[in-house]
């Protein structure tokens, strides 16, 4: 899996004079798979590379989100790519675990 990029929005915020909670995106995909989605549909690329977003709420609380690949999917209508998106899917849940583990 490669970052491509990270977007520090209460940075971005700061930058023109507001305030943001603590509000990161992380831009990342591993190109050997999401090609192979893409060769399914197209129109997934509008949603690829994945993103996750790492937030803080107003009690303090550190969340950890992204787009579950069976809502992706569901969206662009693929059809005969089970076993990629069940791959994919595995390596978020592990991504997520990881990124959340104390």
């Amino acid at each position: 899996m490669k970052i491509f990029n990270r977007i520090d929005h209460a940075a971005g915020a700061a930058s023109v004079g507001n305030s943001l909670r603590p509000t990161q995106l992380i831009i990342f995909g591993n190109p050997k798979i999401g090609s192979v989605l893409m060769g399914c549909t197209q129109t997934i690329a509008i949603d690829l590379p994945q993103k996750a977003l790492i937030w803080q709420d107003g009690g303090g609380q550190v969340w950890l989100s992204y787009n579950n690949p069976a809502l992706l999917a569901n969206r662009h209508r693929m059809a005969g790519c089970d076993a990629v998106l069940k791959k994919v899917t595995g390596a978020l849940a592990n991504f997520a675990k990881a990124a959340t583990s104390p």
